[in-house]
């Protein structure tokens, strides 16, 4: 079985991503292949990244709250490049009240900050989609 292919992401303008390498590290450690994208991508970058890297799950780390601008973006381009079958997870601030309209739009999984990292492992193994 091929390892699971993650492309961890920082878009928007905010410049905080101590807590995406924390992710990024976790995930690596838990046998992931992980792609760090750095700071200040579109998400024409993050689709494009996904593409380029084949990658089965896209996190995007959000705390400036540009989720609602950025995440129907980049689930528009996922659909457009057929890429829909790629997991998608936030971490970050998001507010109880957006939690339901990301998960409408195809955000699998919403992460607060101080989420169990292993919650956050366990979650991506039962949810990425299975290659042939």
């Amino acid at each position: 079985m091929s390892k699971v292919r993650v492309v961890i992401a920082k878009p928007g303008l905010d410049g905080h991503d101590r807590g995406a390498k924390v992710i990024a590290r976790a995930l690596r450690d838990a046998g992931m292949e992980v792609i760090y994208t750095g700071l200040r991508q579109t998400p024409e970058q993050i689709v494009t990244a996904a593409l380029q890297e084949d990658a089965d799950v896209i996190g995007l780390s959000i705390l400036s709250g540009a989720h609602n601008h950025i995440a129907p973006k980049l689930m528009d381009l996922l659909k457009a490049n057929g890429l829909d079958d790629v997991l998608v997870v936030i971490g970050g601030i998001i507010p109880d009240v957006d939690v339901p309209k990301l998960q409408a739009l195809g955000v699998k999984g919403i992460f607060l900050p101080g989420a169990p990292m292993q919650g956050i492992i366990d979650f991506i193994k039962a949810n990425v989609r299975t290659r042939a």
